[in-house]
């Protein structure tokens, strides 16, 4: 699908026709002569039309009056202006009557005795049946200033079924965003209505299942090549391209999701843009709008893939954006007043947009890296001096140990770039954060980090000397884990295999659109960090002391914690006890599949 168009001046469009003959087209014209008598008499005597002549109207409403002849639509429009104004009880159903004709009708035709059904847009009619449309509304609006507090309902009211075809949901959605365009006031509540459609899809269709069906398509295709071209031929297809990818995607939900993320992009880039040059107070507006929406919709959505690349979009014209939303989410995450788990949410969003991102500069990373180990160490230090041994428990330091993971991915995907041009001054800046703290405090965030984000930390952080974690992953992974047990008593309930409950937001741009891939940081492999180094005798003398060491006051302050909770006679505020069960590191903590990067292969060193 191609999106990198004008949004306004290119409807959408389909190559599909239906014809009809002559005599149909002539029958028309004289119907037309008929229907403009009509409207004129009831236009003469609209004062009179109250809402007892309801069988008059609602008639008259129902004809089909879009795409016919230039003469009936001015005709039609007029009534509709002289109606509204002299008889507003009639306002609501002739808005439902226009909002009715933003999706192409269905027809059903009949081929070799199969009935087909198809939506009935013709290439050369349908934007100017859109237009008409839009002409009419703006007219009930400049007669009715009070429209807009009554149309919000009917377009939510008429919203497609998601499960619609992607050209219906498509052409609705396009003409939503236009009406946005004259009624700016109902700009924000459009949004809400179309993202929160489009997140109905984007949770429904998974990332795995995306990847599969797509894997499953190209190698279908490869084999139909290979079948064509012939069996002597297939030494040199081993060896050729990848077959081109499709236009329609092969996953039926991921493709509508796709057909409206192209429509979204579309508008954004119009909207901030006038005349190919950017408009920085249009694009404000429109930032403050679509930000409320990911406050209400897309950051407490777990596990959406797509929907929330509107706003790495719009953030990537300008660094202020997107230091803009740096600062929105990073108040989320160290605000006690949020729920926990939106204060997790928005630290994984935080550093997922800072690895992802290429148009940040590498001094705002430096700069939210800096925010964030200043709040997790002072988080640090209120644990030390509570008075009370800190273990690890994610009920209570939720929120520290998503921003300590954010944290160690932003090192992942970013340290080439800080060590660049002076590796000197880059290592001092990294030595700076004191990570060694962070690793070994109590809390232990290693243990409950996704087993590929600590892994590949743990590479690069010893490939500098800066910090040395396979110690502490040896030990975790030694480690009893904790259970959630029921707090009426009885067995285990089950472990967690994924205790942060975490996902990367910004995990690579599965479906068609071309508009993100030059602005999105991939994954390259680190060929010298997958394996860790083999160390000295002395380097290991002193990484087995300190082991042993931490291990050691980490048993015995645990040990002393159960005992004063025990003796103080308290119990944990969550509906669950904590429990403590042998278990496998890996199997309880290993990543899901959907999480893309770091790549989870990276888990079997």
């Amino acid at each position: 699908m191609e999106i990198d168009r004008d949004f306004l001046n290119s409807p959408p469009v389909k190559t599909v026709r239906f014809g009809g003959t002559v005599a149909d087209t002539l029958a028309k014209h004289r119907q037309d002569a008929q229907i403009i008598k009509w409207l004129q008499e009831f236009r003469s005597c609209v004062t009179q039309l109250t809402k007892d002549h309801e069988q008059l109207i609602y008639p008259l409403l129902r004809l089909p009056w879009v795409g016919r002849s230039q003469a009936v639509v001015e005709e039609y429009m007029a009534f509709l202006s002289n109606l509204v104004s002299a008889q507003t009880v009639y306002l609501c159903a002739c808005l439902k009557m226009v909002v009715s004709h933003f999706s192409p009708k269905r027809v059903t035709i009949c081929e070799g005795g199969v009935d087909i059904s198809d939506s009935d847009d013709d290439d050369e009619n349908l934007p100017r049946n859109f237009d008409q449309c839009h002409q009419a509304l703006q007219l009930i609006i400049r007669y009715v200033p009070s429209t807009s507090r009554f149309l919000m309902p009917i377009l939510q009211e008429n919203f497609p079924f998601v499960q619609k075809s992607s050209r219906t949901l498509e052409c609705y959605v396009h003409n939503l965003l236009r009406l946005s365009m004259y009624i700016p006031a109902l700009r924000r509540d459009v949004l809400e209505l179309i993202i929160g459609k489009m997140l109905k899809l984007d949770v429904s269709a998974s990332r795995s299942d995306i990847e599969e069906a797509e894997e499953n398509t190209v190698q279908s295709q490869r084999a139909e090549d290979r079948a064509e071209e012939g069996l002597f031929e297939m030494d040199e297809d081993m060896s050729a391209d990848a077959p081109p990818r499709p236009s329609v995607m092969a996953h039926p939900v991921a493709d509508r999701l796709d057909t409206l993320m192209a429509v979204l992009l579309a508008y954004i880039k119009d909207v901030c843009h006038v005349h190919g040059s950017f408009h920085a107070d249009r694009t404000k507006d429109l930032y403050r709008d679509l930000l409320s929406v990911f406050d209400k919709l897309i950051l407490p959505t777990h596990a959406s893939c797509h929907v929330q690349y509107t706003l790495f979009y719009l953030c990537s014209f300008r660094v202020a954006l997107a230091e803009a939303f740096l600062e929105h989410v990073w108040k989320v995450l160290q605000s006690p007043s949020q729920p926990a788990v939106l204060r997790q949410a928005a630290a994984g969003y935080l550093g997922s947009f800072l690895a992802r991102a290429k148009f940040i500069p590498v001094l705002t990373v430096r700069a939210c890296l800096d925010l964030l180990l200043s709040w997790i160490h002072r988080y640090i230090d209120s644990q030390d001096n509570s008075g009370r041994a800190a273990c690890c428990d994610i009920s209570l330091h939720g929120p520290f140990y998503s921003a300590c993971q954010a944290a160690f991915y932003i090192l992942i995907f970013r340290h080439r770039a800080m060590l660049e041009g002076n590796m000197k001054k880059g290592l001092e800046y990294l030595q700076g954060l004191n990570l060694e703290r962070v690793v070994m405090s109590q809390l232990n965030p290693l243990k409950v980090c996704l087993p590929a984000v600590s892994s590949m930390f743990a590479a690069i952080t010893r490939k500098y000397q800066v910090v040395f974690c396979y110690t502490i992953i040896e030990r975790n992974n030694r480690h009893v884990l904790p259970v959630v047990r029921s707090s009426a008593g009885g067995d285990s309930v089950g472990t967690n295999t994924n205790p942060l409950d975490s996902f990367f937001p910004f995990d690579p741009y599965l479906l068609h659109s071309q508009l993100i891939e030059p602005l999105y940081q991939v994954w390259e492999e680190l060929p010298d960090t997958e394996q860790p180094p083999p160390t000295t005798g002395q380097q290991m003398l002193r990484l087995m002391c300190v082991c042993v060491c931490c291990f050691i006051v980490c048993v015995c302050q645990c040990s002393k914690e159960d005992e004063d909770d025990f003796l103080s006679g308290e119990t944990p505020k969550t509906e669950g006890i904590v429990g403590m069960t042998p278990s496998s590191y890996e199997s309880s903590l290993r990543s899901p599949s959907s999480l893309g990067s770091p790549p989870i292969a990276f888990q079997r060193h």
